[in-house]
């Protein structure tokens, strides 16, 4: 019976988890068959392949609709604040983890009290911040936004993971000569790459779908623009131009890269995620 009981619950768990993920795939697959259909074919046949695949609606949606500037801005927005992101994060996380010192708690606490404090309190103060800095209308002011967003998680995230980390290793560093710098950089860097990918991989999808920011930061300037402002203005003007074809085709060109990176890096996400129950 207990076998026959525990066997019913998986059986569970595993339709649930098809259910799931059919409600997550099927979406997704509709908008990129929708992405190649012709705009009349869009409500006429909703649910059924397109009778012709039409590849200009990216073309369209790249030119047209300035989706390739926003795609560039984007680009260079979120590698520039992940990389700041990542680099300031292993540091002070290694630091929390590994040194004691007056103040330690306090600094961890307040980046742990930073996941909880919502963003649309700091709206305005930020904006202030970053106009006084003349970074408004600019990538470098979201990519130092960015980063401070960011922070946080990473921070509370890599903390935790730096103390499962062995000590023995980094105190054998420094008796051979190794320096400070160098046993962060050179030894436990590398003993925590599954953590600092879990983490980056886990930014860049926070980052790339970022909206309230950019909109905030740039005020419809479109030099400046990133792939979530340009697809809402396109979603907006669509009860004008009825042009649905392109707005797919835009989704799909920001939905591409991050779905292309997730499959990529999958298996490193997963050995973070158990290196760090393990250890």
């Amino acid at each position: 019976m207990a076998r026959g009981a525990e066997r019913a619950a998986n059986a569970s768990f595993q339709v649930i988890l098809a259910a799931w993920a059919l409600v997550s795939v099927l979406p997704l697959l509709w908008a990129a068959i929708t992405a190649f259909k012709p705009n009349q074919e869009v409500f006429a046949s909703p649910y059924k392949l397109p009778t012709h695949w039409d590849f200009s609606n990216f073309a369209r949606a790249w030119g047209a609709a300035s989706i390739g500037q926003f795609f560039i801005n984007t680009v260079i927005v979120v590698s520039g604040g992940l990389v700041l992101t990542m680099l300031l994060s292993t540091m002070v996380a290694y630091v929390l983890a590994r040194y004691d010192f007056p103040g330690n708690r306090v600094v961890y606490y307040l980046f742990a009290g930073g996941l909880m404090f919502p963003v649309f309190l700091a709206l305005v103060p930020l904006y202030f911040v970053v106009r006084n800095m003349g970074l408004l209308h600019s990538h470098l002011g979201l990519i130092l936004v960015y980063a401070a967003y960011a922070m946080p998680f990473s921070v509370f995230f890599l903390t935790a993971f730096f103390r499962t980390l062995p000590s023995a290793v980094a105190e054998a560093a420094l008796i051979d000569g190794c320096s400070h710098p160098g046993v962060f950089f050179r030894v436990m860097l590398p003993m925590a790459r599954p953590g600092i990918v879990s983490v980056g991989l886990f930014n860049l999808l926070g980052l790339w779908n970022q909206y309230l920011l950019p909109l905030v930061l740039n005020q419809g300037d479109k030099s400046t623009a990133v792939l979530t402002e340009g697809l809402a203005a396109l979603a907006a003007q669509q009860g004008y131009a009825s042009d649905w074809s392109a707005l797919f085709a835009g989704m799909v060109i920001a939905m591409l890269p991050v779905l292309v990176v997730y499959l990529v890096f999958q298996r490193r996400v997963r050995e973070g995620f158990v290196a760090g129950a393990l250890k």
